[in-house]
């Protein structure tokens, strides 16, 4: 439209100026009027709210794994509307969902491109950004939701502030939910889960050979790979949240469904500095207090839906194994942290919740 404008008002000078050149003296005036008149009508249409809008808007493009229609998604859409609400249009926040721009870590190499310039992560994410933030993920740690929440609010400006440093702002936290490991057997027991075929994450050496120092037998793989891997026989044990294995259809191979919550798997929604630095100062309070509502949304929504998929799933035939010797998996989690320590989280961050860990355990009756 601006474009448009800009032509119609040039066309209108040269028009006017080789009638200036032809015309006699007498219309001289009046035609100097309606060359003042169409420049005022075009500068005018050009200062119109809507005019202003769409000049300036700055569109922010989000990519997120979570499917399309799902409840991840339409709450994204939610924010989405909110922002274009509250700025007038001029901050666009455009969602690409269901994985349509690759996994986490294609999102991450698009934002640092700025092909992307956010996306919805999970801590997987996040961890090929800066290490921090896998410290809230590491295998039997945070136990419960209350454990989490109470340690999150104390830790996270820590981690924002390892984000801030790589050139991401953390808009919000939230919960995808606790991993559990789905076995195409029932594996009760330590020794039966490390003799099934594992998935692992792929882009994290350092989380590979920690479930390697664990006794693992992992397999490394892309994300996207896990139904057809599970189909083949290349693995036949994942350890993810349940929300996301019925999401995926998971259960219709990996019948078994261990009752230990192995770890907490964490979101966040970032985006890049540049980005946000482009957004007026004024409007970044009430765009960020949408995205923290949104988060919070997301929490009360994960924990109900992780609670229904587990009940969904077993009306589809899902088993829950009882793990009959936690002592001992603790243990060997414990025995990783040598490897964990310093090559998967930071020795500092590591030790830092570890010790709000005990604290919290130590005032809670060991819970």
């Amino acid at each position: 439209m601006v474009l448009a404008l800009a032509r119609t008002t040039a066309a209108t000078l040269c028009l006017n100026r080789r009638l200036l050149r032809q015309a006699p003296q007498d219309h001289l005036n009046n035609m100097r009027k309606s060359l003042v008149l169409s420049l005022l009508a075009s500068l005018a249409l050009l200062s119109t709210p809507a005019a202003q809008a769409q000049a300036q808007a700055i569109v922010i493009k989000l990519g997120t794994s979570a499917p399309q229609g799902s409840p991840w998604h339409k709450l994204l859409k939610e924010a989405a509307q909110g922002w274009d609400n509250i700025s007038s249009g001029r901050v666009k926040l455009k969602i690409f969902a269901g994985g349509t721009m690759g996994n986490e870590g294609d999102m991450v190499t698009k934002m640092k491109l700025g092909q992307l310039q956010s996306a919805a992560l999970t801590s997987i994410g996040l961890h090929e950004i800066t290490p921090e933030p896998m410290v809230l993920d590491l295998p039997m740690f945070l136990e419960t939701r209350e454990q989490k929440e109470s340690i999150l609010a104390v830790y996270a400006p820590k981690l924002e502030a390892a984000l801030l440093a790589k050139g991401y702002v953390v808009l919000n936290w939230s919960e995808i939910g606790f991993v559990r490991f789905f076995s195409t057997q029932s594996r009760n027991t330590l020794a039966k889960m490390q003799a099934g075929k594992l998935f692992v994450w792929d882009g994290d050496p350092a989380s590979a050979a920690a479930w390697k120092a664990g006794g693992f037998n992992s397999v490394v793989l892309s994300a996207t790979d896990i139904i057809p891997s599970m189909q083949t026989g290349l693995i036949d044990t994942v350890a993810y949240p349940p929300a996301v294995a019925l999401a995926i259809r998971l259960n219709d191979k990996a019948k078994y469904m261990s009752d230990l919550k192995w770890s907490s798997l964490t979101g966040a929604m970032v985006v890049t500095k540049k980005a946000w630095d482009q957004v007026p100062p004024e409007l970044r309070p009430s765009l960020l207090k949408v995205a923290r509502q949104l988060g919070q949304q997301t929490v009360q929504d994960a924990r109900k839906t992780e609670d229904d998929s587990i009940a969904k799933m077993k009306m589809q035939g899902l088993t829950e194994v009882t793990i009959s010797d936690k002592p001992a998996w603790r243990k060997k989690v414990e025995d990783t942290y040598g490897v964990i320590r310093g090559k998967v989280v930071p020795e500092g961050t590591f030790d830092e919740v570890l010790k709000l860990v005990m604290d919290y355990r130590a005032a809670h009756g060991g819970k």
